[in-house]
């Protein structure tokens, strides 16, 4: 916990909820969920299921001529072909810069000389302790893909005016994507332009 953060949360410590015990309900590759007793700020107690995620990254891959990289690929959850930054999940003790390259590599086939931090968020605080770390990559180099057995993308590129306009018209359904995308069309000096 950064001390900014670590000062927000004594300003707020009167919110805080108190873990008092959790059993484990599920454990798959990807995610397990718990279930959680813990004690309220009215000091009562409650249940919160959690799922614990090891958390992921998201790259914003600006190429010389100001476009991004998205890739197009479908989702088993929602059931669409959604249209994404790319992503994806740390593995264990895994740096997230170095996962940014790996998987910005591994699914459009481009090398960034820079990558650098943007934020972090939380993608659904509510149930899930999934945290996303944004990157943004610039001076990329074309190589290939080296997707997972079980991943299937289109990498497409796309400019500011294309990208406001799928933003107006819902085309981009994916939260990390709209994160990352309204952060990028609000940046007046892109620094990846040639």
């Amino acid at each position: 916990m950064s001390q900014e953060h670590l000062h927000e949360h004594q300003q707020h410590e009167h919110l805080v909820e108190t873990k008092l015990a959790s059993r484990e309900i599920y454990k798959g590759r990807v995610v397990k969920l718990e279930e959680c007793d813990v004690r309220l700020p009215n000091n009562r107690t409650s249940i919160r299921e959690v799922v614990r995620h090891p958390g992921a990254v998201a790259v914003l891959a600006e190429s010389a001529d100001g476009e991004l990289l998205l890739v197009r690929q479908y989702r088993f959850a929602p059931a669409e072909v959604l249209l994404e930054l790319p992503a994806g999940k740390l593995e264990e003790g895994e740096d997230s810069k170095v996962c940014a390259y790996r998987e910005l590599q591994e699914e459009t086939g481009y090398d960034a000389k820079d990558m650098q931090p943007v934020f972090q968020f939380y993608t659904s605080p509510g149930f899930a302790d999934e945290r996303i770390d944004l990157f943004y990559a610039t001076e990329l180099t074309a190589g290939d893909t080296h997707l997972d057995d079980d991943e299937f993308v289109d990498v497409e590129a796309y400019g500011r005016d294309e990208l406001a306009e799928k933003l107006q018209n819902g085309s981009i359904r994916d939260a990390k994507t709209l994160i990352g995308v309204m952060w990028w069309l609000q940046q007046s000096a892109p620094t990846g332009r040639g």
